[in-house]
């Protein structure tokens, strides 16, 4: 049996396990330890393949290991949905350096942005049909087993085995959709009735981890199901000279520049001129472009990518002109910066004015990065340390901790929203309750009331999350107090505290 075949057998024995681990630490629960648990055991599962195929844990599965366990264990520290999302989205790019294990002539730090792109894809791909690989090619099935004897018999266990997640998947529909259909199947099969869930996730589990591990436990490219290295050979090598781009350049500059002498006249000049030029409040003047500078920030960086990409020979001219554009759109962002300060002075803060701050400061890291890179004639270099900067901006977002700044800005402020502050995470309930004394009655009442109407943390030591184990505490220990606020009688406090 070939070294590749142990590996097959391996993970057909290993997917099943973390597919019960899967449904164990997730079923019913809110996503908190146990993703950090599940991650530890995939990168334990890994490592074991590897030892049984030997292929050694370098460049890309190495670099991948150390992000993928450190954001999964943040999910268990804050419970924002948005910061939820960012870590998950970092987690996906820790996937994508375990994909890049080959890439960039064997170096992962000179690997091109068409080399993550190409390996997030095919990170992607395995995660959902890398399984089917697996069924149909990877495994021995004239080995497995003394009834699996024939060609037959091999192509049977195969299909049976492909079936088993659809079964599930279209199984449990149908038990939902049809109540005769729901009780023939609990008559035949009694105990299935409370087990469709379960068995949906394992499976479900079972067939991504299968999927993704074939890919990441692969030691040439040819044996994956699709080759990064294949995808960006098929890119169309599109060259354009010195002329065409610097043309090109030249005009985009002399727009930025006309629009940073306007920022600079009106935005940074002043009320007055706004207000006698376009007829607006200072506050409204900035609010209108906010984010339409956001998206311009964030055009221009492929923009430039894409132009030192095509262009035949960087001439001294196209990168002074690349470098005078990341000076023109320093500009813009202080512009964008600064059209956020004065909106937050005069509306607050929000989840997405918060966020889109933050990307503002990343784009600035990156125009750094790009012209310490691409523009002095390193762009290999660019893409590794753009990741490394997303990383960076991921674990700063948590340490800022975002609902918990809102809420202590926005209460500090004469005007507030509570019924907006009431919707923030329970990251935020540490700071609200700490304010609540010192608020206006009809705001006090309102917020102590959107407080009370929160549910306990549920999910246990699986689910276990520290803003949310620390927002429960302190509610059940304020909840006198919040009665009390929330214009709650006497008799109905008595009755609220004293159920179990």
């Amino acid at each position: 049996m070939t070294s590749g075949q142990r590996v097959a057998l391996a993970l057909l024995l290993s997917a099943p396990m973390l597919g019960a681990a899967g449904d164990f630490l997730f079923h019913g629960r809110p996503i908190g330890i146990n993703a950090l648990l599940f991650s530890v055991a995939f990168v334990v599962t890994l490592a074991i393949l590897l030892r049984i195929g030997k292929v050694p844990m370098h460049q890309g599965r190495r670099l991948m290991v150390v992000p993928l366990i450190l954001f999964a264990g943040m999910l268990a520290w804050h419970d924002s949905p948005l910061l939820l999302a960012t870590n998950l989205l970092a987690v996906a790019g820790a996937v994508t350096l375990g994909a890049l294990r080959r890439s960039g002539g064997g170096r992962l730090r000179t690997s091109e942005i068409s080399d993550y792109v190409a390996g997030a894809a095919s990170a992607g791909a395995a995660t959902f049909a890398g399984t089917i690989e697996l069924m149909e090619k990877d495994l021995p099935w004239q080995r497995i087993g003394t009834t699996v004897r024939s060609h037959r018999s091999a192509a049977l266990g195969r299909g049976l085995a492909l079936s088993l997640p659809f079964l599930a998947l279209f199984g449990g529909l149908f038990v939902a959709a049809d109540a005769v259909f729901r009780s023939l199947l609990v008559g035949a099969v009694p105990d299935l009735r409370h087990v469709w869930s379960h068995l949906l996730i394992a499976a479900g589990v079972a067939w991504l981890s299968a999927g993704l591990l074939r890919d990441l436990v692969a030691s040439r490219d040819a044996d994956r199901l699709v080759a990064p290295m294949a995808l960006t050979a098929g890119l169309p090598k599109v060259r354009l000279g010195s002329t065409e781009v610097a043309a090109a350049l030249t005009a985009l500059d002399v727009l930025f520049l006309a629009f940073v002498i306007v920022q600079v006249r009106y935005l940074f000049g002043g009320q007055s001129l706004v207000q006698a030029r376009v007829h607006l409040t200072y506050a409204q003047y900035a609010r209108h472009g906010f984010f339409e500078l956001v998206v311009v920030a964030m055009l221009v960086l492929p923009v430039l990518l894409l132009a030192n990409a095509i262009v035949r020979e960087r001439t001294r001219i196209v990168r002074g002109l690349s470098a005078l554009l990341i000076g023109l759109v320093f500009v813009v962002l202080a512009s964008a910066l600064d059209r956020m300060r004065l909106y937050q002075r005069e509306y607050g803060l929000t989840e997405l004015r918060v966020y889109a701050t933050g990307l503002i400061l990343w784009l600035g890291v990156l125009l750094v990065w790009f012209a310490l890179t691409v523009v002095r004639g390193r762009p290999r270099a660019f893409a590794f340390g753009a990741i490394l900067a997303g990383f960076a901006a991921t674990v700063a977002l948590n340490a800022v901790n975002p609902d918990a700044l809102i809420a202590r800005t926005n209460l500090a402020r004469p005007h507030v929203d509570v019924a907006y502050l009431g919707r923030l995470s329970d990251d935020a309930v540490p700071g609200l309750l700490e304010r609540l004394p010192v608020l206006a009655e009809p705001r006090r009442r309102a917020l102590a009331a959107a407080l009370l109407r929160r549910g306990e943390a549920h999910g246990g030591l699986l689910g276990w999350n520290a803003s949310r184990t620390r927002a429960d505490r302190l509610l059940r220990e304020h909840q006198a107090k919040l009665l009390t606020y929330a214009g709650v009688s006497a008799q109905a406090a008595v009755r609220e505290l004293s159920k179990p």
